[in-house]
């Protein structure tokens, strides 16, 4: 059956959509729009309901946020608690209204259709995954996101954005302000302290690094990570949207 997906990637500063069919290709091109601040649980529905009625009708939505979320249901989310976007002050309201929230079941009922919801890296890491193996995925956007699986399984969610490091923590750490204030060069370097950090705790036989800041990683940092670590397109983030159905577990 020719199944068709609508695909929504939630970030910290834009909001990403299309349809796909089962084979993972795009029936209609990507739209997006500004991540809205601030923003309550119901506005991003609301959002993800627009971008839906602007596209082709889908027989299931996958949607990716960040975060930390157990079976569609939000542990944390960084972002979406603050009042006007990553790294302005939290809303303790906002912080109320998401804790627990079922986003799936949101998500389902506003739409009518079959949903999924999980981490945005567990989404971009479904569309590049071999799926042989214990296979790390990172992805490099306003902060750091990351995914595991092993045997092209799902693995549960470990936030390793919050993990410490040098003072700070990961996602403060290679975040999208430290790159614009250091540069790409001195960025990359950070880059290359996470993957070597993570590598004797995951022992990986693949790890990926995606999201929009992949790209800025340094050619010669790039030589000095290894045949295992494979830069791959930020695209993903939108068709892993129809083989996360699939990898689950």
């Amino acid at each position: 059956m020719d199944v068709t997906t609508l695909a929504v990637d939630c970030g910290g500063s834009g909001i990403k959509a299309s349809v796909l069919d089962a084979a993972g290709t795009l029936r209609t091109p990507v739209i997006r729009v500004p991540t809205p601040y601030p923003l309550p649980p119901d506005r991003l529905v609301e959002v993800i309901a627009d971008l839906a009625s602007r596209l082709p009708p889908a027989d299931r939505v996958t949607v990716g946020m960040p975060g930390m979320l157990r079976h569609g249901v939000v542990i944390t989310t960084p972002h979406y608690i603050t009042e006007r976007g990553p790294r302005t002050r939290v809303d303790p309201t906002l912080v109320v209204r998401w804790d627990g929230l079922d986003m799936r079941s949101a998500v389902q009922q506003r739409l009518g259709i079959p949903a999924l919801v999980l981490n945005d890296a567990e989404v971009h890491g479904s569309g590049v995954i071999s799926g042989a193996g214990l296979e790390l995925v990172l992805t490099f956007g306003t902060g750091l996101g990351s995914a595991h699986f092993d045997g092209g399984r799902l693995a549960p969610h470990l936030e390793l954005s919050r993990a410490p490091v040098r003072m700070t923590t990961y996602d403060e750490f290679v975040g999208e302000p430290e790159r614009r204030r250091l540069g790409n060069a001195i960025w990359s370097r950070r880059v290359r302290r996470v993957v070597d950090g993570l590598r004797p705790v995951f022992v990986w036989d693949r790890v990926y690094l995606g999201g929009g800041n992949s790209r800025c990683i340094s050619p010669s940092i790039l030589a000095q990570l290894g045949d295992d670590v494979v830069i791959v397109p930020n695209s993903a983030g939108i068709v892993g949207g129809v083989r996360a159905w699939a990898l689950i577990g």
